[in-house]
C-alpha cells in the first residue's frame, strides 16, 4: 500500500488521513484506468476465446481495489468531509453556505423572498 502514497501532496486544502487518502485512490485510480479499460474490453469481446477472457478478468480482479472508480468520493475542497459536498462547488452545505454569504462564490448570493 505504501506505493500508491505519493510523498508530495499538491493538495489544495485541509489535509487529513481521509483527504490524503483519497489523494492517493485518484492519483492511483488515474494511472490504472488506461489498462483497466483494456481489461474490461477484453473480458466483454465475445469474439475471443475463452481462456483469453478468464485471464483478464484474473487480472482485473487482482488489481489493487485504490484503482476502483468505486474508492473515489467526493471530498470538500475546505474541510476534507465526505457528506453534504454539492459538486459543483465541491464544498460541504456549510461551508458553500458561509462562502455565499460573505460574498467569495461570484454569481451566488443568499436568497431573500
Amino acid at each position: 500500500m505504501s506505493m500508491f502514497r505519493s510523498k508530495k501532496f499538491d493538495l489544495g486544502c485541509f489535509a487529513n488521513i481521509k483527504v490524503i487518502r483519497d489523494h492517493s485512490k485518484r492519483k492511483a485510480f488515474e494511472a490504472a484506468e488506461p489498462e483497466r479499460q483494456a481489461l474490461r474490453y477484453i473480458i466483454r469481446n465475445t469474439t475471443l476465446p475463452q481462456r483469453t477472457r478468464a485471464v483478464a478478468q484474473l487480472q482485473l480482479t487482482q488489481m489493487h481495489c485504490y484503482t476502483r472508480p468505486t474508492q473515489i468520493r467526493n471530498r470538500c475542497i475546505m474541510g476534507g468531509k465526505g457528506r453534504g459536498v454539492l459538486r459543483d462547488f465541491k464544498m460541504t452545505r456549510f461551508n458553500f453556505r458561509m462562502q455565499a454569504v460573505l460574498g467569495n462564490i461570484p454569481g451566488v448570493k443568499k436568497a431573500s423572498w
